[in-house]
Parts: structure tokens; C-alpha cells; sequence
């Protein structure tokens, strides 16, 4: 793996189940994410591609293939230090959030895990970075509205300062309205912080607003790997990834 890579994922495999229940959730997968880089899964529901993020993150427990980090080939569990520099951010802020924490322990919580210190200036200039003023440091997940809880689970994946971030869905559960603006202030996080971006949409819209290199995933399968420039230019070879930007330009002319 060249030190330009965040991400090196050579022919995974991911399977659930055993006998008449076993299941292939991830067949033979490979791609790379360049260090600072935005990287798209793409695919609809059940195609692999969160099972992809499962994989790295250890929470896919069946699998084979290998699996690079930065640098560092995984095994089968991971360290403190690997989740110091990955962190994940999930589909729905509001499950992925304690209803009974304030945002301040739940920011609190993440840095005592990770040993840092000095909690109030960090947190502070996290909420600061994702767009929430102090005046929501201390309130519950219920007391905001969709779009600020998903600021608050980007601050707490960001607060420990990690160099990448597996985005599973980010924008899927929130209003059209509030998507734009978590797209926009992902791309200036990762623009200030020179984070790496592994993302997972079936949304090839929101893909193409973060991404600049996309694989097209099918039953598990990687089917196509094209950059962003060839996808809005509907350029593409195989007829899944086609069908996709058919429905995706159909879509736009109704909205």
C-alpha cells in the first residue's frame, strides 16, 4: 500500500450465516481511497456497500480478503489507536445518539475514551466547527431537530480528531432542505481538516456532490469504478451502473 492511500480494500469477502442460512454479503470487492480523498459505494438497499463499512470498522465478524488502513493491514479486532483514526458516522442521528445524554456527555464521553484532555475547549471549538452554537452543549438529543443531531454525531466523531470518516448514509434520513447543508459543511470539514472520506449512498445526487471516485456495488458486487466527471456525464459500461443514472436523471426532472 502507497503512503498516498487512506483505504486499500483487496478482493473482501463478507458472508453471514452458515449451511441453508449463509449468506454472501460482499463478493471479491477491491478499491482504494486516496489519503484525502472522497471515495462513493453506491448501490440500491442490500447491494454490500454498509456491509463494506462493517467490515473495516470489525463489526462484520465474518470475512477474508485484506483490509488496509493507513498503513496498517487489519486483523480481526481492532485497537483504541484504530479507532482514534476512524471513526464512523451513521444513517440516523437520533438512534445513534443516547436520548438520555446531553450532547456535552456524549462529546465528554469520546475524549475520555481517547484519553484527551482539556474537554471544554475541544468541545467547544467542535460544535463550533459543525455549526451549533454553546447554547445546544447541554441539551438533549430530543430537544433538536434532525439536522443538528446529525451535527452532533459529525462533532463526536470528530472531536477525537480522527484522519478518516465512514459516512453510512449521513444525509438519507433527514429533509431534502437540511441535506444540502450537511453535504456543504462535510466538504469544508474535510477541505480544513484534510480528513478522508469513505462514503455510502444509494443516492447518486448526494454522491456526486461529495465523491470524486465512485464504485457501483450489485448483490454484493462491485460491478463498475468510474470517477465523478464520466458519472455526470452519464458515461458508464455496465448496464446496472447505467440503470442507476437513468433513474437518478428521471428523479431530477420530477423534482
Amino acid at each position: 500500500m502507497t503512503k498516498e492511500l487512506g483505504i486499500e480494500i483487496e478482493k473482501l469477502n463478507v458472508w453471514f450465516g452458515e449451511g441453508d442460512t449463509h449468506v454472501n454479503a460482499v463478493i471479491d470487492a477491491s478499491f482504494s481511497v486516496k489519503k484525502g480523498g472522497s471515495f462513493g459505494l453506491v448501490g440500491e438497499s442490500g447491494s454490500g456497500k454498509s456491509t463494506v463499512l462493517r467490515a473495516i470498522t470489525g463489526l462484520a465478524p465474518d470475512w477474508s480478503g485484506k483490509i488496509t488502513v493507513l498503513d496498517e493491514v487489519l486483523g480481526e479486532t481492532r485497537t483504541r489507536n484504530f479507532y482514534s483514526k476512524v471513526q464512523m458516522v451513521f444513517q440516523d442521528p437520533y438512534a445513534s445518539l443516547h436520548p438520555r445524554q446531553t450532547i456535552d456527555h456524549v462529546l465528554s464521553e469520546a475524549l475520555h475514551l481517547h484519553g484527551f484532555s482539556e474537554p471544554d475547549n475541544r468541545i467547544m471549538k467542535v460544535l463550533n466547527d459543525v455549526g451549533l452554537s454553546q447554547g445546544f452543549r447541554f441539551r438533549y438529543p430530543h430537544q433538536l431537530s434532525g439536522g443538528q443531531r446529525q451535527r452532533v454525531a459529525i462533532a463526536r466523531a470528530l472531536v477525537i480528531e480522527p484522519e478518516i470518516l465512514l459516512l453510512d448514509e449521513p444525509t438519507s434520513a433527514l429533509d431534502v432542505s437540511v441535506q444540502a447543508e450537511i453535504l456543504n459543511l462535510l466538504t469544508d470539514l474535510q477541505a480544513e481538516r484534510a480528513l478522508t472520506y469513505l462514503m455510502v449512498s444509494h443516492d447518486l445526487a448526494v454522491v456526486g456532490h461529495m465523491c470524486s471516485e465512485i464504485a457501483v456495488m450489485n448483490q454484493g458486487e462491485i460491478v463498475e469504478l468510474l470517477d465523478v466527471e464520466d458519472m455526470r456525464a452519464l458515461k458508464a459500461i455496465h448496464p446496472y451502473t447505467q440503470q442507476l443514472l437513468d433513474a437518478s436523471v428521471q428523479r431530477r426532472r420530477v423534482d
